[in-house]
């Protein structure tokens, strides 16, 4: 039942954060007010308050619950706390940044590493960290740049203490080899605050000491030395040459601006560093309620949140009253504390602008590609007579060697693109080994019997085979009673996986000879797309497990070496063969090894 408006009226006039449910009680949207019962009653007014989702959102709400706290402060922090709990349908929220990859620098660390590294939670405090970069390939070429211009090591640190003499990257000129002390400590700090400065945007200042350095050594007639600093020196200039737009800021800030059009909205955020564009992200939002402030608030503190180092600034093109708050928020334990307001004219307003022209073309650009998606996906429809428009799509394929560790995988694509949210990896427990129908049965019994309780089935199920593989899974359907869900098989001619040099086969229900599309065709391509991921990551899988059994039966049959101890040796050693390797001594060295497990490993083997 609708919520009735006149209940506002009980409603309390203090600052807190509202919950408005649907059907079930489900959160569809939260949000905070300094006084939640105007606030409340801006949403029943004739036209709504005029965003595009609100008479959406009321007409579907039965009961609004409050929260009543003492300062806005508190409200900010309680409404960012509840969107990330209960994800409501209604409010921005931002993606996990595990797709995401940055740079990080270990640096409490005696022997500091530069590493690539990929949004897994919260950073560690041990390391300083850089990005994040939206393009992996734009992070390794950094990655290899610093290698080539401040080399620290790559190893890890059991390697690090197990070795005797420089590994080939020391002749490459890749690492200064500080484990056989090639290099003084203070030689490889000065790589690392290098490295640190280099990506904080500092690189003007690392060029002039460098210049310094070079005429020193050419003063000392350390003419090879000399050229080396030149190289670097050279290597860097034509790196911000090529890579960087330079503003005459001389400051670290994020420019930030919101295009909407209708029930969408795109955030695009331009990165300045050191006075110079470094890089730039944009983000998504679909069926929102939340209106420009709204969003940005909860965008910044979203977003900002699991930093380590702001930005000197915060640029936005709107200003509202909660800057000082969220700042504050924001900058707790942190270095730093970020200045976030709206310019009003010159150079910083001019950035805004920009990030506002990129946030529109983003969204068109977008929009393009998206009716393109739907454009394929409608002739995918109308060409295989499918049921349903295949929005989500879901493809299984076996993988396993001569019938040893069978598995499957289960890959998604919602509305052409991976949704690797909904990947799944199975191990394939009944099948009698070799049998790929029995393999399929299983699995696609498994998943759609979830799929029926959670009713939470895709529109069409593609299988990596033939006539023979599409009529099993059309069996397991029948006989769960599905007639919803659209089934096709795609297989190669002549049973190739070379992809692209033969033409690929749709074998569909009722039909006895397989359909073709024309080279080329976006249909065909999206196919050979989702059949190729599924393949990839059914061998991925398959690999993985045979190298784990491998890895447990080269220990299990040891008397003696038990889980704990199979792992303390994997751990400290690497590898099988560096345990064949290892020395007596080198056991000996190893806490948590009986002189008699010793002997059982030199035992088992020496035979």
């Amino acid at each position: 039942m609708p919520f009735d408006p006149k209940k506002l009226e009980a409603y309390p006039i203090q600052p807190g954060v509202y919950m408005m449910k649907g059907a079930n009680g489900h959160i569809l949207y939260v949000g905070k007010a300094n006084n939640l019962r105007q606030r409340l009653r801006q949403y029943f007014l004739p036209g709504g308050d005029g965003r595009f989702m609100v008479p959406f959102l009321i007409q579907i709400v039965e009961q609004i619950d409050l929260i009543v706290v003492g300062s806005e402060k508190e409200a900010l922090l309680l409404e960012n706390t509840l969107i990330k709990k209960h994800k409501p349908k209604f409010n921005a929220l931002l993606k996990d940044d595990k797709s995401y990859i940055a740079l990080r620098i270990t640096h409490k660390h005696r022997w500091p590493v530069l590493q690539l590294w990929r949004y897994k939670g919260k950073p560690e405090a041990s390391a300083l960290y850089f990005g994040p970069y939206t393009s992996a390939l734009a992070a390794r070429a950094t990655f290899d740049l610093l290698n080539r211009l401040f080399p620290l090591r790559q190893c890890s640190d059991q390697e690090f203490a197990r070795r005797i003499r420089p590994c080939i990257l020391y002749d490459m000129k890749r690492c200064l080899a500080p484990c056989v002390e090639k290099c003084t400590p203070e030689e490889y700090n000065d790589n690392v605050q290098r490295n640190i400065r280099f990506l904080r945007g500092q690189d003007k200042e690392i060029r002039e000491e460098l210049y310094k350095e070079m005429h020193k050594e050419a003063d000392l007639l350390h003419f090879e030395k000399a050229a080396e600093i030149l190289t670097v020196i050279r290597q860097i200039e034509q790196t911000i040459e090529t890579q960087k737009v330079s503003k005459p800021l001389g400051i670290d800030c994020d420019a930030i601006a919101i295009f909407r059009h209708s029930d969408d909205a795109v955030i695009f955020q331009l990165n300045f560093r050191g006075g110079s564009l470094t890089g730039s992200r944009h983000f998504n939002f679909s069926n929102i309620a939340e209106n420009d402030v709204e969003l940005l608030e909860s965008f910044l503190l979203q977003h900002y949140e699991s930093m380590q180092e702001l930005p000197h600034e915060i640029l936005l093109p709107i200003e509202f009253e909660n800057g000082p708050i969220i700042s504050e928020i924001l900058s707790k334990d942190k270095p730093r504390k970020a200045l976030i307001y709206a310019p009003k004219k010159g150079e910083k307003k001019a950035l805004v602008e920009m990030a506002l022209n990129n946030a529109e073309v983003t969204y068109k650009k977008e929009k393009d590609q998206k009716y393109l998606q739907e454009k394929t996906l409608g002739e995918m429809q109308e060409k295989l007579h499918l049921k349903n428009f295949p929005r989500r799509i879901e493809c299984f394929d076996n993988s396993h060697l001569s019938g040893d560790e069978p598995v499957s995988s289960l890959v998604a694509f919602t509305d052409g693109k991976k949704d690797t949210s909904r990947y799944r990896k199975y191990k394939i427990k009944e099948a009698t080994p070799g049998d790929d129908y029995g393999a399929m049965r299983e699995v696609l019994s498994r998943r759609c019997l979830k799929g029926l309780v959670e009713n939470d089935l895709p529109d069409l199920i593609i299988i990596d085979g033939g006539k023979g593989h599409l009529n099993a899974v059309l069996a397991i359907l029948s006989s769960l009673n599905i007639v919803t869900v659209d089934v096709i098989g795609v297989a190669k001619e002549e049973g190739r996986h070379d992809k692209g040099s033969t033409a690929e086969q749709i074998f569909i229900p009722n039909i006895k000879d397989p359909i073709h599309f024309r080279s080329g065709s976006p249909v065909l391509l999206l196919f050979q797309k989702i059949r190729d991921e599924a393949h990839r990551s059914a061998i991925t899988f398959h690999r993985n497990r045979r190298s784990k059994k491998i890895i447990r039966s080269a220990l299990d049959d040891i008397a003696g070496i038990g889980p704990k101890k199979r792992k303390l040796l994997l751990t400290h050693f690497g590898s099988i063969k560096r345990i064949k390797e290892a020395t007596e001594e080198d056991l000996k060295a190893l806490k948590g090894l009986s002189g008699s497990n010793i002997k059982a490993l030199f035992d088992h083997f020496k035979d």
